[in-house]
């Protein structure tokens, strides 16, 4: 029986020869980690076995090279790598720790069942309840928090969450509430934002989810996003880099001149609205923007040209100006996500 897929996605890789930094498309398995030069290749370029291996996040070891952790294995061979952004990275840390601790246990991976450990009843159901939680108007309001001198955008409070189930009258008392928002974040329908509520979850406090205005959380699929306050008040960053980030993450991206498709990182910004798009394996400066404001942007099945990626999950972008852009995400509801936030960036964004 094969070893289960529990995540993947592109992550930056550091060369064990060289001193080089390239995007990978990486596999976590029950047992190994799998990389690819790119998500269609069908054999892997490597291999990581998990079994005595040790994991270490933040790893410091780059300066300036942010969201890095250190895998290393019982044959002393360290491999690095990065992700986007600070909550991708924790994702891939919180489930390899957990795919080395169940090949210690002896056990197989799995999501906590949370209908066996806190006798979560077989009526309800948690898709359908974090639906209604993700209603734009019924649900439960993303927010713009700050904390420590960090920004948390589009995410609330677990005291919201209790409220907005007692207000639909899906539980009896904030007892009951508590149950069913740690099945909500044990299945990975929600996820934990800030120190108090990893913890949580890390099992420092008697549960998983905290009923607290202090513990911040946010959708699994949402765009959320933390960045620190800067203290200079005296940075004046160009207007371009202003709006707020949506969304960031990685995709395939066409060029214009050689039509070859390389991964690039993004960063969507609204008012004004730009994506951005940088080497993601290192360089601050961005390597060009697309102005998104007035665009129309669309699923696409093909690409008009003869250097194809694999034509699935590609959506194009047509600026104000007719500029084309082809860009390829991961997955088909990644696409979608992707399309949603960018249309919604193009109406509001100056």
């Amino acid at each position: 029986m094969e070893p289960k897929k529990i995540r993947d996605g592109y992550l930056v890789k550091k060369g064990s020869m060289f001193n080089s930094w390239k995007p990978m498309w990486v596999v976590l398995l029950e047992d190994a980690i799998e990389f690819y030069k790119k998500k269609s290749d069908n054999s892997p370029k490597g291999m990581i076995p998990l079994k005595g291996s040790t994991l270490t996040s933040p790893c410091q070891d780059f300066g300036k090279r942010m969201f890095v952790f250190k895998l290393a294995t019982t044959k002393q061979q360290d491999h690095f790598f990065q992700a986007a952004y600070l909550e991708e990275r924790d994702a891939w840390v919180r489930d390899i720790k957990k795919a080395i601790k169940c090949i210690e246990g002896g056990q197989k991976f799995a999501r906590k069942s949370t209908r066996r450990s806190i006798r979560l009843p077989e009526t309800i159901d948690l898709s359908a309840l974090y639906l209604s939680m993700k209603d734009a108007d019924k649900g439960v309001k993303e927010l713009k928090l700050e904390k420590d001198k960090k920004v948390f955008n589009h995410c609330f409070t677990g005291n919201c969450v209790i409220d907005w189930l007692l207000s639909k009258q899906s539980v009896r008392n904030r007892q009951e509430g508590l149950m069913i928002a740690s099945s909500l974040l044990n299945e990975g329908f929600l996820q934990p934002a800030g120190d108090l509520s990893k913890n949580a979850v890390d099992g420092t406090a008697e549960t998983s989810f905290l009923d607290n205005p202090d513990a911040f959380y946010y959708f699994a699929d949402s765009g959320f996003f933390c960045e620190e306050n800067s203290s200079d008040d005296d940075v004046i960053l160009k207007e371009e880099f202003r709006g707020i980030i949506i969304k960031q993450g990685c995709l395939l991206k066409q060029g214009h001149r050689r039509k070859n498709w390389k991964v690039r990182k993004f960063i969507l910004r609204e008012d004004p609205a730009y994506l951005h798009y940088y080497d993601p394996a290192g360089g601050e400066d961005p390597l060009g923007a697309i102005h998104l404001r007035g665009c129309v942007v669309t699923a696409v099945e093909s690409t008009p040209d003869v250097k194809k990626s694999g034509d699935e999950n590609l959506f194009e972008i047509i600026t104000a100006t007719e500029v084309h852009y082809f860009l390829q995400a991961a997955s088909p509801q990644e696409r979608t996500e992707w399309i949603k936030a960018i249309q919604v960036v193009s109406r509001t964004g100056k």
